[in-house]
């Protein structure tokens, strides 16, 4: 079996990386195909170096551009690539334009998919997010879920439960692997001059927050009501799409101590010792709920509900006195929920399934 693992942000090559790490350790034939969606060090290097990842084999370099202009050239790249490695299964992992173009192309090549963090829905259609997944999900041939909540979802889509596997999520691989290594160091918080416990932290990126004029200035002046109230550092580290549109609209970030995106290790500390987690990011979301973290999610919606099942995360929107509200709840919560999100062995699973469904299909 010749696996191909597409990916090309952050999150994904952070999810992926016990994929990759089972795939070494078996000394399975594979190869990482990176799509150059994050193109900084910041966003994408460090991550290689600090997981102790091989490196990709392939790097298109795609960069920015609209949802079309990015996914049509990783398109026509990955397939080149497909065609001339003639992989027998490609995985992707989430929903990023990514994982669409790679789905896409080995699904017009007749190349099997296999999709990890499947059926997760948020329900709303104007997120490309949303759209990716839907997509991705209907077009693959094996669904990694990572809950039953999840399965539950895709088979009310009517996709065959034969297809469906629920291993867990590989984030929960990813923090325990990482963490003793992360609470070990405290640079970051003599860098930063903050204590543990006594800091909020901030992540804010998406689409439809941060390009959206009137979202953003809430956002923004929900964060300096809750600096006002607590007067403790609320610590940013900006993401590049979210500090070009703070610029070109010429807002203010008083109350937000911004500093440059984090590696994994350093932002991950930054999560474990938060009072609370403000974030518009799925992943992030996970991780607080792991880490025990109380956590508000910018959004209206979320596809993660698991998390607010377990009541370590709420919804808080963007307007800014529902955003100060949610934020003393989750202050007073109790965090002694348990981990919805697996055990910290989704990455075996995941090679385990495809190593059975391999000897399956071939007769083995």
């Amino acid at each position: 079996m010749k696996i191909s693992i597409i990916l090309g942000t952050r999150p994904e090559i952070i999810k992926m990386s016990p994929i990759i790490k089972e795939c070494e350790r078996r000394g399975l034939k594979y190869f990482i195909l990176h799509s150059g969606q994050h193109y900084t060090y910041n966003m994408d290097k460090i991550f290689f170096e600090q997981l102790h990842l091989p490196d990709a084999k392939y790097n298109l370099d795609t960069g920015p551009g609209t949802h079309a202009e990015q996914t049509g050239k990783m398109l026509i790249m990955i397939e080149t690539i497909l065609k001339k490695e003639t992989p027998d299964i490609v995985l992707v992992e989430g929903d990023t334009n990514t994982v669409l173009a790679g789905a896409l192309a080995a699904s017009k090549l007749h190349i099997k998919i296999g999709h990890v963090e499947a059926g997760l829905r948020s329900y709303d259609m104007s997120m490309p997010e949303e759209i990716n997944r839907i997509l991705t999900d209907h077009c693959s041939n094996i669904l990694f879920a990572p809950t039953n909540k999840s399965k539950d979802i895709l088979l009310e889509e009517n996709i065959s439960e034969d297809k469906i596997f629920v291993t867990g999520n590989t984030i929960v691989d990813v923090v325990y692997q990482n963490l003793k290594k992360a609470t070990k160091n405290s640079d970051i918080f003599n860098d930063l001059g903050i204590e543990r416990g006594e800091y909020f932290l901030l992540t804010l990126h998406r689409e439809e927050n941060v390009d959206d004029y009137k979202r953003l200035r809430k956002i923004l002046y929900g964060m300096k009501l809750l600096s006002n109230e607590f007067e403790i550092p609320i610590i940013y580290p900006i993401h590049p799409r979210t500090k070009k549109m703070i610029n070109r609209f010429g807002f203010h970030t008083n109350g937000i101590n911004l500093i440059e995106p984090l590696d994994y290790i350093k932002f991950l500390q930054l999560e474990s010792y938060a009072s609370i987690i403000l974030t518009d990011s799925g992943g992030v979301q996970e991780e607080a709920c792991v880490l025990g973290i109380p956590c508000v999610t910018l959004r209206e919606n979320t596809e993660r509900p698991e998390t607010l099942d377990v009541g370590s995360n709420i919804l808080a929107g963007s307007d800014p006195e529902r955003i100060l509200e949610c934020s003393k709840l989750m202050l007073n919560r109790d965090n002694k929920w348990e981990n919805p999100f697996g055990d910290g062995n989704a990455g075996k699973r995941i090679i385990d399934l495809l190593n059975n469904l391999w000897c399956i299909n071939n007769g083995n």
